[in-house]
């Protein structure tokens, strides 16, 4: 709008300029005749100066135009500046309003949506209060079936209560029958149990009595077989050597038998007392023995001082071979003894565990 008012001022300048050499044309016209002789010689005299000032003239014009030029130039850009910022300003405020229009928009949605859901939750209470009516009308109709009912099954359970009544006299009459031939079977099969236990007992003392009064005829045999071995033959002795590294070896086995022993006890002990909580008693009696003879030959191999020098198993040479895990071992008539000896209180000590196990099923 400015730059418009603007190209009209300038044209309206032009406009009046130009009318006024119009205007002055006329006059100057009419005084043309008698100036002509004046103007001839001043002519001649001034024309270097007159197209010097209208050169100069010309100049100030076009700097002026030029002047004018840059001056709308610069107007124009100033308005289109504002025009450009009136516009970003124009289209902030409506970029605001429809933020705020969406606000209120979005307000007055939520708004509706809990004046719905308001509504929604008097509709579900009206209806819980229906159903809860229903419900209770519902108890109170089944109620009085089920009082009716109940008078009915109360007559009909007296009625039958009382045929029970003479069923069960009838009844227990033949139960007594039945208990006392039971209690009489029953006594019977306890007394032969007993009886049965007993046996087993006796069987298991004498079994033990003969093991280890076999135990005691093995020893004095081996103790004989040694003095007369030593009396009437004459063994192949081992080397001083070959004699204390043999002793050494055994002392070494003993200190490893010991920690086997002592950890045998505690695994012995734990095992124990899972079967006395499983209510095994049998197996809990062969272990507590079990147990105690590790004991006892923890104190034995405690209080032993053995004379490892006079020990013909340490001095004698090998006459014995036998396999065991794949492998050849080399042994005298003493180690072999021992071995036979160890084998039987292998099978044993086997067979007393699984009679344990077969009297506790």
């Amino acid at each position: 709008m400015k730059v418009s008012i603007l190209n009209r001022m300038v044209v309206a300048a032009v406009i009046s300029a130009v009318s006024l050499v119009g205007m002055s044309i006329p006059t100057n016209a009419q005084q043309q005749p008698q100036q002509d002789k004046k103007q001839q010689k001043e002519q001649k005299k001034e024309q270097p100066q007159a197209q010097q000032q209208q050169q100069q003239d010309q100049n100030k014009q076009q700097q002026q135009r030029v002047q004018q030029q840059q001056r709308v130039q610069q107007q124009q850009q100033q308005d289109q500046n504002r025009q450009q910022q009136q516009r970003a300003q124009q289209q902030q405020q409506q970029d605001q309003n429809r933020q705020q229009q969406q606000r209120v928009q979005q307000q007055q949605l939520d708004q509706n949506k809990q004046q719905q859901q308001r509504a929604q939750q008097q509709q579900r209470a009206q209806q819980q209060q229906l159903d809860q009516n229903k419900q209770q009308q519902q108890r109170a109709q089944q109620q009085q079936q089920l009082d009716k009912n109940k008078q009915q099954q109360q007559q009909n359970q007296q009625r039958q209560q009382a045929q029970q009544q003479q069923q069960n006299q009838q009844k227990q009459q033949a139960q007594q029958q039945q208990r006392v031939q039971q209690q009489n079977q029953n006594k019977q099969q306890q007394q032969r149990a007993q009886q049965q236990q007993l046996d087993q007992n006796k069987q298991q003392q004498q079994r033990a009595q003969k093991g280890q009064w076999q135990r005691d005829q093995d020893w004095q045999q081996r103790v004989q077989q040694q003095r007369q071995q030593n009396q009437n033959q004459q063994q192949a002795r081992l080397s001083q050597q070959r004699q204390q590294q043999l002793i050494g070896e055994q002392q070494q086995r003993l200190t490893q038998y010991r920690q086997n022993l002592d950890q045998r006890q505690r695994v012995g002990q734990q095992h124990t007392a899972e079967l006395q909580r499983q209510g095994r008693m049998a197996q809990y009696r062969y272990q507590q023995e079990y147990v105690g003879r590790l004991r006892q030959q923890e104190m034995s191999l405690r209080n032993e001082r053995h004379d490892y020098n006079n020990d013909p198993y340490f001095y004698t040479d090998w006459n014995y071979r036998y396999n065991r895990g794949g492998r050849y071992y080399e042994t005298n008539q003493y180690g072999a003894n021992l071995l036979r000896q160890a084998v039987n209180y292998g099978y044993e000590q086997g067979f007393l565990a699984g009679q344990a196990d077969r009297q506790d099923r």
